[in-house]
């Protein structure tokens, strides 16, 4: 029993110190992960900062589009038949009245002359007709001195005067088949014209050119098949859709400034002429039409443009890299660099007009430097540092001297 009970003592004392030594290593452990941690926290973030500036800011707008001619009309026969001489080709210049294309007129030319016969049986019979009226309007008139007299009978009169009115019918037909055979005529006269195939439009002093041919000599043509488009590229206009959002902006007469993939460093003025009505339900887009100048005839129908519409202007605006906003707790702010603590406070703001760079500050007042790389791994009062970056107001200073201010737009 003794040795059992001694063999018990031990093990409740080794268990003792065992418990002991585990506890001591674990609250060290412990307590060195608190303290890597609070070292971690404290750590710097390597940022950059850009200053905040004062400048003129433009609200523009870029969308793209196409390039149309002002306007274009398809040529086309209004009369079938076998396409025998075509006057025009792709590019050339006409104007209004000019020959486009000749269709073979030897069956139009026939029928011509086939009205111009029969127009003339049909005057043969109206003047044949007008001397039977004649005779027959004399007869009538001495059978009704007769009747006057007493010498003619009741029914001899009535004979004379129904052979005179069949007589005068039968002259306004032959009269309205004269007329009949001449507009035939006529009819005729002008399906051989329409062999001749005329450019025509309102504009008569203005000149175009040919933008496609659809047939070639010698093609068998139907009525209204086409032949070639007249296009007219002095004036283009530039077609471009603009969202909801803008829609409200655009309005008739705002400038525009055009640029296109052909001419890169080219820049022309457009203007806007026309706004739809109306967003396409589909895409919630409207078209807008700008009227574009083209007296050199540069540019060419079906260009890619880039249309920048200007809707306002700042002068003297508080403007910071676009870079540098950022959204916390849903809300638009800026981390402002305290050189001098070596922290960054974020500060939210009212974000104004917003370019390609840049981005306008109304509210508040910002000024000195802002983080533009590096915000996402910073909370407000974050320690930073700025590798290579602005010096401070103290490293500034020189050495026994007080620290330079800052100017007025917060640059050092």
């Amino acid at each position: 029993m003794r040795k059992i009970l001694l063999g018990v003592i031990i093990a409740a004392v080794a268990a003792a110190l065992g418990w002991r030594i585990y506890s001591k290593s674990t609250a060290g452990s412990n307590a060195s992960r608190r303290n890597a941690g609070g070292a971690r926290g404290a750590a710097a973030v390597a940022v950059e900062v850009a200053p905040v500036r004062t400048q003129t800011i433009r609200d523009v707008a870029l969308f793209t589009g196409s390039l149309y001619p002002k306007s274009s009309i398809v040529v086309a026969p209004k009369v079938a038949g076998r396409l025998e001489k075509l006057m025009v080709d792709i590019g050339d210049t006409v104007k209004s009245g000019d020959l486009i294309a000749l269709l073979e007129d030897a069956e139009y030319a026939q029928q011509v002359e086939q009205a111009r016969a029969e127009l003339k049986v049909a005057e043969a019979n109206m003047e044949e007709s007008q001397r039977t009226r004649e005779a027959e309007q004399k007869e009538f008139q001495r059978v009704q001195e007769l009747r006057e007299k007493k010498i003619a009978s009741e029914s001899e009169f009535d004979i004379a005067r129904a052979g005179y009115d069949a007589q005068e019918a039968r002259y306004k037909v032959a009269l309205a088949q004269v007329e009949q055979r001449a507009a035939a005529l006529k009819a005729a006269q002008v399906r051989l014209s329409y062999t001749k195939i005329a450019a025509s439009w309102d504009d008569a002093a203005g000149r175009r050119v040919v933008g496609e041919r659809f047939a070639d000599e010698g093609a068998m043509l139907r009525a209204n098949d086409p032949i070639v488009s007249i296009i007219d590229i002095g004036t283009l206009t530039a077609v471009v859709h603009v969202i909801e959002r803008d829609y409200s902006k655009i309005s008739i007469g705002q400038k525009a400034a055009i640029t296109t993939e052909a001419f890169p460093g080219r820049v022309v003025d457009g203007t806007i002429v026309r706004v739809a009505p109306l967003l396409k339900e589909s895409s919630r887009q409207a078209r807008v039409e700008m009227e574009v100048a083209n007296p050199d005839a540069l540019l060419k129908p079906g260009m890619f443009v880039v249309a920048h519409i200007e809707f306002g202007m700042r002068d003297n605006a508080t403007v910071i890299p676009l870079e540098a906003l950022v959204r916390r707790d849903g809300r638009d702010g800026v981390f402002v660099a305290d050189l001098d603590a070596k922290k960054a406070n974020f500060v939210p703001v009212t974000v104004g007009i917003v370019d390609e760079k840049s981005a306008e500050i109304v509210g508040p007042k910002v000024s000195g430097y802002v983080v533009t790389l590096g915000q996402h791994l910073l909370s407000d009062g974050a320690a930073i540092t700025v590798p290579a970056g602005p010096r401070t107001a103290a490293e500034e200073a020189p050495k026994g001297g007080p620290a330079a201010a800052p100017d007025a737009g917060g640059a050092r």
